[in-house]
């Protein structure tokens, strides 16, 4: 927030500021006051476990306090041509002072503070002020009246502010640049790969196995409550929740958070197994602290075994919450609870598991089957569920790794996609549309339960591969001249601009020459008889500009591309024929040979050299895709992205492949490109077309041998279309 600050008076704005300048001076010697306070909180007559977690929460704090690495001397640079400025710098001795017109000589990172006091000179050196290095400090009792240079501006000091003061807020600028440099780092990095699992027994091959995170925590506690017997069980996941910068502060493990992972940590209750009480499962979300025995478990990372969980030892601090159990008539006795540890040793979930039975097919519906069946925890089973759960917590994080990892990858692909489309905007949003269509299409052709496809099914992968292979697949335009891809019109805006002028000179021409006539008529005939002829003059010369006119008209009508082969183009041969004089007294066409041949492009807007151009991007695609190192879930996706130009007939592109050679998920693709790139939205070479056209053209290329018949009755039949626009989920 930019403040105005004054010397003399005390206003709302010089009371923020130093209330930001107190934060800042007292931010570095808040971890001993929070170290401080922990200390104060234990008492002497608690348990050893607790004692050892605040020492252990102090440790962590003290290394927040390390000195980080050297950086290079800061720079406080002024003008010249400012003396408000270099006046105030004078007492000043704590930094490297610089005028800005030497700055250059600099290192170019070196962090900088700027001092003005004039608009002006923030005007004229905008450019080099908005660097990310740089702060401005406006020495000035007024905001900078022009918005743009009061965005360059970090913060308004009074040109008299007090020496102590302007260092604070130097301080303070610095402290921003490396605050917005350190955050940056934090972003760029990427999530790393995962471990590997180690196979420790059946159960932890099926753990490893499983990806979806839901069905891995129900295998989770089921095998858990299997080999223990328990009646019931929960689960509690340690989740990451955002907080606001002003609402930052230390996660349970007292670990530092990064600037750029702002947030708190709480357990949120996720699974729930019950074999004698059916009670609905109601997520919620708990703090981690001692006061609970699955917080106090995520805090300590301790392991507790509790025999009757109503009559707890005095000296420990958590307790039941027994609402569960007045509310169902259930009767929680004895409690496992086991932290779910990854391989750094951080606790990523608390298993809990209730009520150990001697008959695990018991129901303990009434107090008495809980006395006869309830036993403690043996130490044995105490080991497995500890092995178990290390191997869970493993799983369990490869899980959400992977699905990290997707939507990592999803997220490459559609900032991929997006930049692509960017070139085109007319073609924005088209690579997920055919990804909609052809996914839609997809699943009508495995749902289809007779017919040429009756027998087709494609599993979860299959259709991840489609929709990958859909929404890449024009990917190779970004190896297509620019001018080439956006080519509205037959010709060029310069080539057209070049017909226009010439028109214009020949235009020029005629009516010179009708003057020069008039004029030699006049002087040798006489003003009589020129006044009687002069009409005639200026008929001739209205029957030639209209000639003209009337062939530019066919020109610029010849200029706009059609969906389909059409067009009459003879008359720009009788165009071309006409001559003119140009400047040096040379014959010359009215329209080349080279504009007669771009002009009588029957079929959109490109010539063959440019429709080349053109077809070139689904090779570019297939190189591209093919660096790619796909899992062999998805290692057909380069194949059929190349192949979405093909057509059953063997007239597509660029292999000229016919219908034996081109799989069914090229085929879908290739209906659903043509659909979208007919009725999506206007282009600069074509106006869309309503979708009943649309299925008109789709059904004439059907005729013609080039889409799959079946695949389009299949495409009406199931309104595919209807899709156009929503996002396929689950994939």
């Amino acid at each position: 927030m930019k403040s105005l600050c004054s010397a003399s008076s005390i206003t709302p704005f010089t009371n923020l500021l130093i209330y930001q300048f107190c934060f800042t001076l007292l931010l570095p010697y808040l971890p001993l006051l929070v170290e401080k306070r922990l200390s104060g909180k234990i008492s002497p007559s608690g348990t050893n476990r607790v004692v050892s977690t605040a020492r252990m929460n102090a440790t962590a704090l003290r290394r927040r306090r390390e000195i980080p690495a050297p950086r290079a001397l800061p720079i406080i640079a002024y003008f010249d041509e400012d003396p408000v400025a270099r006046k105030l710098l004078i007492g000043v001795q704590r930094f490297r002072r610089v005028t800005f017109e030497n700055i250059g000589q600099e290192n170019p990172v070196v962090e900088r503070v700027i001092l003005v006091s004039s608009e002006e000179i923030v005007e004229k050196h905008y450019a080099e002020l908005r660097v990310p290095n740089a702060r401005v400090l406006a020495l000035t009792n007024q905001r900078f009246k022009n918005a743009r240079t009061d965005g360059a501006v970090y913060a308004y000091l009074p040109p008299g502010v007090p020496q102590d003061l302007l260092e604070r807020m130097i301080d303070n600028a610095l402290d921003h640049i490396h605050l917005v440099h350190s955050r940056q780092e934090v972003n760029q990095r990427l999530v790393g790969a995962s471990q590997e699992i180690h196979e420790l027994n059946q159960i932890g091959i099926a753990l490893s196995a499983e990806h979806d995170t839901e069905k891995l925590l129900e295998m989770i506690l089921t095998k858990s409550r299997d080999f223990t017997q328990s009646d019931a069980g929960s689960i509690y996941l340690v989740e990451r929740i955002p907080l606001q910068r002003n609402q930052r502060r230390l996660p349970f493990n007292n670990k530092p958070t990064p600037e750029g992972e702002l947030f708190e940590e709480r357990l949120r209750f996720s699974l729930a197994q019950n074999d004698s009480v059916d009670v609905p499962f109601r997520a919620i979300t708990m703090d981690i602290n001692d006061k609970s025995i699955a917080g106090y478990v995520a805090l300590t990372g301790e392991t507790l075994c509790i025999e009757d969980a109503y009559h707890l030892p005095a000296d420990v601090p958590y307790r039941i919450n027994r609402k569960f159990d007045e509310d169902s008539g259930y009767r929680t006795k004895s409690i496992l609870a086991v932290p779910m540890r990854n391989q750094k040793g951080k606790t990523v979930a608390v298993l809990q598991l209730i009520n150990a039975k001697r008959d695990g097919n018991a129901r303990l519906d009434s107090l008495p089957a809980i006395a006869q069946q309830v036993v403690s925890y043996t130490a044995r089973q105490m080991e497995i569920v500890v092995s178990l759960a290390s191997q869970a917590a493993v799983a369990l994080e490869n899980s959400q790794l992977y699905e990290s990892i997707y939507k990592l990858f999803e997220g490459f692909v559609r900032a991929s996609v997006t930049a692509i489309e960017t070139r085109d905007p007319t073609t924005s949003g088209h690579s997920f549309r055919v990804a909609n269509l052809t996914l839609a299409l997809a699943q009508a052709a495995d749902r289809a339960g007779h017919g040429p496809y009756a027998g087709v099914c494609f599993s979860r992968d299959d259709m991840r591969e489609i929709r990958y292979a859909s929404l890449l697949h024009d990917f190779g335009k970004v190896g297509v001249p620019e001018e080439v891809l956006v080519k509205a019109r037959k010709l060029y805006p310069a080539q057209l601009e070049l017909i226009e002028q010439r028109f214009s000179f020949v235009k020029r021409t005629l009516e010179n020459e009708v003057l020069r006539s008039k004029i030699d008529y006049l002087l040798e005939k006489g003003r009589e008889e020129y006044l009687g002829k002069q009409k005639q003059f200026d008929g001739k010369l209205e029957d030639a500009l209209r000639e003209l006119d009337c062939h530019f008209r066919a020109i610029l009508e010849a200029n706009e591309p059609t969906v389909l082969p059409a067009g009459n183009f003879a008359g720009l041969e009788q165009i071309g024929a006409v001559q003119y004089l140009d400047i040096h007294g040379k014959q010359k066409p009215l329209l080349t040979q080279s504009e007669i041949r771009l002009l009588s492009i029957r079929k959109g807007s490109l010539d063959e050299k440019e429709r080349k151009q053109i077809e070139a991007h689904v090779v570019h695609t297939f190189n591209f895709l093919q660096q790619i190192p796909w899992t062999h879930e998805i290692n057909q996706i380069p194949e059929i992205a190349r192949l979405h130009h093909e057509k059953l007939n063997g007239s597509g592109y660029p292999y000229k492949l016919s219908a034996p050679e081109i799989p069914l998920q090229s085929r879908m693709m290739t209906i659903s490109d043509i659909f979208d790139a007919l009725a999506a939205a206007d282009r600069p070479y074509k106006k869309a077309v309503s979708v009943e056209r649309a299925l008109e053209i789709l059904n004439l290329a059907v005729k013609d041998g080039e889409l799959d018949s079946d695949l389009f009755d299949l495409f009406k039949a199931a309104r595919v279309y209807d899709q156009w626009k929503t996002e396929a989920v689950g994939y």
